[in-house]
């Protein structure tokens, strides 16, 4: 179980920073990341939903994606909880109690 790289870090915080911004792009990265944090109440991630997102933002995916691959850690055990609670609010609003 490692912890996130610098570069790894890098992309994971772009990608909240997108996910909390109001536009299509930021939806489909709130998708993605959710799709980590839980699936099976927020649903899962289509791959064909980056064909529309920025190349910049799609590699930050991949970043994220190798990393998840890789070790078993949720985004709460790596310090960001709040980050997808607030994004949850944001595209989940039903699921906050």
């Amino acid at each position: 179980m490692m912890e996130l790289s610098e570069n790894e870090n890098v992309a994971l915080r772009r990608l909240i920073e997108h996910a909390k911004r109001e536009t299509g792009q930021s939806r489909r990265v709130a998708d993605f990341l959710l799709a980590w944090w839980n699936p099976a109440e927020c649903g899962g991630f289509d791959f064909t939903t980056m064909w529309g997102c920025d190349e910049g933002i799609v590699e930050d995916m991949i970043v994220v994606f190798a990393y998840v691959a890789r070790n078993n850690r949720y985004p709460d055990t790596l310090g960001f909880e709040t980050d997808f609670a607030a994004i949850i609010r944001e595209w989940r609003p039903e699921l906050v109690q």
